[in-house]
């Protein structure tokens, strides 16, 4: 009962702290639309929606028996979770928009998009920690750290889909045909590979950093 109020305890000071970021991604956007009688940024608060979609899903598997003792619920929830991650670090790729004749305040600007995608970003990671523990607890730690970085390498071309070629997830169920030829047609080209590693590369990295600091901090 000790352990549970724990844990508990620790899973509320995590939400009150999420919040607490993207409630401050937030005021600073309502600053900036005051502040320039402009709502060009406010795609950013639907592409923070959608990073947060992925670290929905994990809590819901952490939170429901179901989800992780069924089989086939827990494969749709993991294929839904591996659909929606690259909308995580996508809006990293939102910097583009900068250079937008209607992004008048650099500055201003820039760290407005840089605190939505340091908050996409965070959703995805703990995501990925949260997954990575999930598979580990059934499969084994070496499962689950070869399938998580096979994630990230994944997520990095769905970035590319998302940015380059203006996919969405939900694409797959309602433009099946046409993501299917623009994903074989895009193999061919070597920028794709190198984008996809690029990113996939840093998404890995950021994944390790994270987890080796967690498994230190629990250890002393």
């Amino acid at each position: 009962m000790k352990i549970h109020t724990i844990k508990l305890s620790e899973y509320g000071i995590l939400y009150f702290n999420l919040c607490l970021s993207i409630g401050f991604a937030l005021l600073l956007l309502f600053f900036r639309v005051h502040l320039t009688d402009s709502r060009f940024y406010l795609f950013l608060v639907w592409n923070l929606f959608l990073a947060g979609i992925p670290f929905a899903i994990t809590q819901l598997f952490k939170m429901s028996d179901t989800m992780r003792s069924i089989r086939s619920i827990g494969f749709l929830g993991f294929a839904a979770w591996l659909l929606f991650l690259p909308n995580s670090p996508y809006i990293i790729t939102d910097l583009v928009h900068l250079h937008n004749d209607r992004s008048s305040l650099v500055w201003v600007d820039l760290f407005l998009v840089f605190v939505f995608a340091f908050n996409g970003l965070l959703l995805g990671l703990l995501s990925m920690l949260d997954m990575y523990t999930l598979i580990s607890q059934r499969y084994g730690n070496r499962v689950a750290k070869y399938t998580l970085f096979k994630v990230c390498l994944l997520s990095g071309y769905g970035i590319y889909l998302g940015r380059f070629l203006r996919f969405n997830s939900w694409d797959i169920t309602t433009k099946p045909l046409t993501l299917f030829y623009q994903i074989v047609h895009s193999l061919r080209e070597p920028n794709v590979w190198a984008f996809s590693f690029a990113f996939g590369g840093f998404l890995w990295i950021l994944f390790s950093v994270l987890q080796s600091v967690l498994v230190k901090k629990n250890s002393l």
